[in-house]
């Protein structure tokens, strides 16, 4: 055996990671430490590792991923502001073979776009929503969302949330979790090598099943930071993240198999 072929073999051997192929090598437009790259990342590696890249279909939202069909090597869709579900649900029953995702902030999804996420939910649409949840809107200068903290500062919210005049935070998850048409309801988050394994393991439970054709949705919910719109540090914002947003949205498995679990 050559030289060159035994140093093919020890690269081999020893890799630990590959990129997914179902990344494009176009740059990503979110801020550096942002949890959006990893999301994407997650979910192309479990869509290629269920060999499903011919039969997937995404729907891209309005909001800082918008542009998700750039990074994602699967056929993708772009919905108006807010109506992904909508816009997936008819593409689920029109090609019930295919694999069917959203991908979603929390702008698009709990805000402007509750009723569909809603009635999607509620009816056990058979496809895949993913959740993306940093408490802000992103993209359009920083404003205050529906899942903005108490007392969190915003560019519309600059003294804190003040639960008297916007209202308290809304637990979209716990929310479309006590519906019946939904089968498998996660939080996760993917700021350390640990959370990022578990949530992981959630996107590809949700996903095997869709395959599997269980009855309902499955939901995943993805605590991020937004560095930028937080005026943090990416570390800084990580760490508040875990002091903050955890307690609220705390992490795990909320319903699994149709059958609420906490």
């Amino acid at each position: 055996m050559s030289e060159i072929a035994i140093k093919d073999i020890i690269k081999t051997e020893n890799l630990v990671y590959k990129k997914t192929k179902l990344m494009t090598d176009k740059p990503l437009s979110y801020c550096p430490g942002c949890g959006h790259g990893t999301a994407h990342r997650l979910i192309m590696e479990v869509i290629e590792e269920l060999g499903k890249e011919n039969d997937t279909i995404g729907i891209a939202p309005v909001g800082c991923s918008v542009l998700a069909y750039e990074f994602m090597n699967v056929d993708m869709q772009e919905a108006a502001h807010g109506r992904a579900p909508a816009l997936a649900t008819a593409i689920k029953r029109l090609w019930p073979d295919k694999v069917v995702f959203t991908y979603q902030g929390d702008g698009d999804l709990a805000a402007i776009g509750t009723a569909e996420t809603i009635h999607a939910c509620n009816r056990g649409e058979k496809i895949v929503i993913i959740f993306i949840n940093n408490g802000i809107y992103g993209m359009t200068g920083g404003q205050m969302a529906p899942t903005t903290l108490v007392g969190m500062k915003t560019s519309t919210s600059p003294y804190g949330r003040d639960v008297s005049l916007m209202g308290n935070p809304l637990k979209i998850t716990e929310l479309v979790a006590q519906l019946p048409g939904t089968y498998f309801v996660s939080r996760q988050a993917v700021h350390t090598p640990s959370a990022v394994r578990k949530a992981k393991k959630a996107i590809r439970k949700a996903f095997q099943n869709q395959l599997d054709d269980a009855p309902g949705i499955n939901f995943v919910e993805v605590v991020s930071n937004c560095n930028s719109g937080w005026k943090m540090t990416p570390v800084d914002s990580n760490i508040w993240m875990e002091e903050n947003m955890f307690p609220y949205y705390p992490l795990g498995d909320i319903k699994v198999d149709g059958e609420i679990i906490k």
